[in-house]
């Protein structure tokens, strides 16, 4: 359930390349490989876990939102349901993404623009691993006894705690002068294995999430 941010396109690096940045970028480079190849690889772990939830919310409160009106505040459960999601496919993921955290939070530029960024990044992710999936039932039940007029504040609270979660690559364009020509394979195996997952995520993503909705009968 990663998000895909370490897709890169690079050029050889130029001559003037220091050996640290040269360094640090290979061994971001080696770091997305292995953070992507793991998500891909065990991608169905990520699966059993998201049809546990699903089993776990209708065994709890199964078509909890049946009847509730598609508004705004209906908008604000579905996107705390797509939280319990992210945070059931991170936890997932936890070690995965704690062994990339740690090898990116070691690496440093000379352009303290690309490591603020790199710890950015690692800091969006660490904090993914900690999202706590929310007590949906509750919140369903509570919306429908306030006669499904203003969401419960935990709920828009919630919501923008993962909103203000920021997971950004690095610039491509930063990183462009520091890599090798030997480096090529790498990119290109990094390319092929971000270009699978943003597929994954995508086609089983939307699924995933229609159908905890629909467990939960919250609409869209």
């Amino acid at each position: 359930m990663l998000i895909a941010v370490f897709a890169v396109a690079f050029a050889p690096a130029t001559a003037d390349a220091s050996s640290r940045d040269i360094t640090s970028t290979h061994a971001y480079l080696v770091a997305s490989y292995k953070v992507l190849h793991a998500a891909v690889s065990t991608w169905s772990t990520v699966e059993a876990s998201i049809h546990r939830l699903d089993l776990r919310f209708h065994a709890e409160c199964p078509d909890v939102g049946a009847g509730s009106p598609q508004n705004e505040e209906d908008q604000k459960l579905s996107y705390e349901a797509a939280g319990a999601l992210w945070a059931t496919g991170y936890h997932t993921d936890a070690a995965i993404v704690h062994a990339y955290v740690k090898t990116v939070n070691r690496l440093t530029w000379s352009n303290p623009k690309i490591t603020r960024d790199a710890h950015r990044l690692t800091r969006g992710l660490q904090e993914m691993t900690e999202l706590q999936v929310p007590n949906i039932c509750a919140d369903v039940r509570a919306w429908g006894a306030n006669s499904y007029g203003a969401a419960p504040a935990n709920v828009k609270q919630y919501d923008e705690h993962v909103e203000n979660i920021e997971i950004h690559e690095i610039p491509r364009s930063l990183l462009v002068p520091y890599v090798q020509p030997s480096e090529d394979g790498l990119r290109k195996r990094v390319e092929h294995l971000a270009t699978r997952f943003e597929e994954l995520e995508f086609m089983r993503g939307q699924d995933d999430w229609i159908a905890l909705l629909e467990v939960l009968g919250v609409n869209e």
